[in-house]
């Protein structure tokens, strides 16, 4: 990008330099300098682009003539192509979904799921969003001032779907993805260093923080889900935990209050109980209840009923799953019908828990969440 300056077309050139990558590095061995072979092969695949469409060529004559600069400095460009997919000619679910793809690495499939939206929708905005960037003109730089302010509410809610595909991968054998989720914290510490007084950006580090801690203690050894109140919490990250526990305290000194210092909120209070049966769970439903006021989410309304069953009994907790039926968003949503079976098996209703399971186990790509809802079914199989 820094070289060329034409987004989509860079974007092309690398892919095409990792595909060679992929073909020619078993047979050849890898270079030396892999880094370096990457971006003068993509160099080379971006200028064979210029030369082949005919439509610019007196433009595809001056790039391929133009000598590559020396100088340009071997940095880290993560944090300004993230800005730059948020950019402000594109809507905030485009900003989202484009930096989702070329940042995060996340399949258009994946980043369907997250949006609750067909693949077909999603590649299409994907496309649409290239295109408004290539119009727009921009430059590959940091935005500052309003600008910045701007794109940082978008760059957020990214680094948080990215940190929540890492956490619980929406599909395949494994149950987290731990470079996504690492990559999330990373980019959240880059942003964090940068505006260290923003109270939302410290909740979002936070939250991450603090969910991350328990990752070792999620699955078996065998990679079977291990639900949170079953975990070995003296397993849990101690040095993640209390630099969380940290970050959210000077995030709720703040005199703004949003939905990431309100989960960050929520993960301190599992944090604080040093046992299951020690969850301050009307303070947990409390929490849930202001973040359902200020940014009203199905999946926040779901975790609510959670933890109003906890408080008030599993059949308060159904009563409120029911206001979801309605919501085209959840329809056959497996963690729903994984909540609404929970709780059925709490009410002593096994059979109807034993088909929620069944039917969750069925909705869901991630093969680490269908072994634990088979599991639980076949332990009420009739």
């Amino acid at each position: 990008m820094r070289r060329h300056g034409q987004f989509e077309g860079c974007e092309d050139a690398v892919q095409e330099a990792v595909l060679a990558a992929t073909v020619q590095w078993p047979a050849e061995g890898v270079p030396a300098n892999p880094r370096g072979w990457l971006v003068t092969v993509a160099s080379r695949r971006f200028i064979d682009q210029v030369r082949s469409d005919h439509a610019r060529r007196e433009r595809e004559l001056a790039t391929a003539a133009e000598v590559v600069p020396e100088d340009v400095p071997d940095t880290d460009d993560t944090l300004v192509l993230l800005f730059l997919c948020c950019h402000a000619a594109l809507t905030p679910a485009s900003q989202t979904a484009l930096t989702l793809r070329a940042v995060g690495g996340l399949t258009t499939a994946e980043i369907a799921r997250a949006f609750l939206v067909p693949e077909a929708t999603m590649a299409a905005r994907i496309s649409r969003a290239k295109q408004r960037i290539k119009a727009a003109g921009s430059s590959f730089t940091m935005p500052d001032g309003p600008e910045r302010e701007e794109r940082l509410r978008v760059v957020l809610h990214v680094l948080y779907l990215i940190f929540n595909e890492g956490y619980t991968a929406s599909s395949g054998s494994e149950l987290h993805r731990v470079d996504l989720a690492r990559e999330a914290i990373r980019l959240t510490r880059m942003v964090h260093a940068q505006l260290p007084q923003d109270p939302e950006v410290t909740g979002l580090l936070a939250l991450m923080l603090l969910t991350h801690a328990r990752r070792d203690t999620r699955t078996t050894a065998a990679g079977d889900l291990v639900p949170l109140d079953e975990q070995d919490r003296a397993k849990w990250d101690r040095g993640l935990i209390d630099e969380g526990m940290e970050l959210v305290k000077t995030s709720l000194a703040g005199p703004s209050l949003g939905p990431y210092q309100l989960q960050a909120a929520i993960a301190a209070t599992h944090a604080d109980a040093a046992t299951a049966e020690e969850t301050n769970w009307p303070q947990v439903h409390g929490l849930y209840l202001i973040l359902e006021r200020i940014a009203p989410n199905p999946m926040v309304t779901l975790n609510r009923a959670i933890a109003l069953a906890e408080t008030e009994g599993p059949s308060a907790g159904l009563a409120l799953l029911s206001t979801l039926d309605g919501d085209e968003r959840m329809a056959g949503h497996h963690r729903l019908l994984s909540v609404r079976a929970y709780l059925l098996e709490k009410t002593g209703d096994t059979a109807a828990a034993y088909e929620h399971y069944r039917r969750a186990a069925k909705a869901t790509a991630s093969k680490a969440e269908q072994r634990h809802l088979e599991s639980r079914a076949a332990h009420l199989r009739p």
